[in-house]
């Protein structure tokens, strides 16, 4: 006879220098760390992270390995001004045409619908408890009528981060805030897409996807990730549709002028 089935979410939790990796790679991504500057020492961040010396070399290995930080003898450890990590040019390439706005998207789709089913599997209760705290500051923000594109893209990193594999906030991280229309500092933020009834209706669909991942129910997640993305796809391809309508109706008056 076999014995009890582990739970998924205790199976794979993430090591303390994933953690730390984490946190710098996304400073470091976002210039919050700007190229050439140096890292605080070894001591600063074994204070700043609560861990050992052991972890953060660890940790600087990994960010050393993936072309983010050179380590120079004597000198301490520098980002460097290039970084030769593949996502960390993404967020360059993206300009402020609709059209790029549904190829990333896209590539959105491609990574969250996966993310938000292994999430379901993987997250344990602080993750989930991130995910949540992230949803309802969306919710406070919106009853304040104040901007809630932080907090988007804090829901659906929340998400990337409870798969407990870096590479899907790295994506993210990379892709960065500005790919949230309800956030006024997006390239594509205006005002059909930062009403009251616009952010709703995505709050209703980011419930959906919160209520699948707490119910431990992957396949529902990837739907409802799936439905969630599908319907801000077509939410630009309506925009595009109305600037094509627009221009048609000014071409017309024009002529008849």
């Amino acid at each position: 006879m076999s014995g009890p089935i582990a739970d998924p979410r205790t199976e794979r939790r993430p090591k303390l220098s994933e953690r730390v990796v984490a946190a710098l790679r996304s400073q470091v991504l976002s210039g919050e760390i700007a190229p050439g500057r140096k890292l605080p020492t070894e001591n600063q961040l074994t204070e700043t992270f609560g861990v050992s010396r052991t972890v953060i070399r660890e940790a600087m290995a990994t960010l050393a390995a993936d072309g983010l930080v050179e380590p120079r003898q004597g000198a301490g450890v520098f980002v460097r001004d290039h970084p030769t990590l593949a996502f960390g040019s993404i967020s360059l390439e993206v300009g402020n045409k609709l059209s790029q706005a549904i190829n990333v998207l896209e590539v959105r789709m491609g990574i969250e619908i996966e993310s938000a089913g292994l999430a379901a599997l993987r997250r344990n209760s602080a993750q989930e408890a991130e995910i949540q705290e992230a949803f309802f500051d969306f919710e406070r923000l919106l009853a304040l009528e104040e901007a809630t594109g932080k907090t988007d893209f804090a829901f659906h990193r929340a998400i990337a981060a409870a798969t407990n594999n870096p590479f899907y906030v790295e994506v993210l991280d990379a892709l960065g805030a500005r790919t949230i229309p309800c956030d006024i500092t997006s390239p594509w933020g205006t005002d059909s897409v930062l009403t009251r009834d616009y952010q709703e209706g995505l709050q209703r669909e980011h419930l959906v996807i919160l209520n699948a991942i707490s119910a431990s129910d992957p396949e529902a997640a990837r739907d409802a990730m799936r439905a969630h993305l599908s319907a801000s796809q077509e939410r630009y391809r309506r925009r595009l549709r109305g600037q094509q309508a627009d221009y048609l109706a000014s071409a017309g008056k024009t002529r008849a002028g």
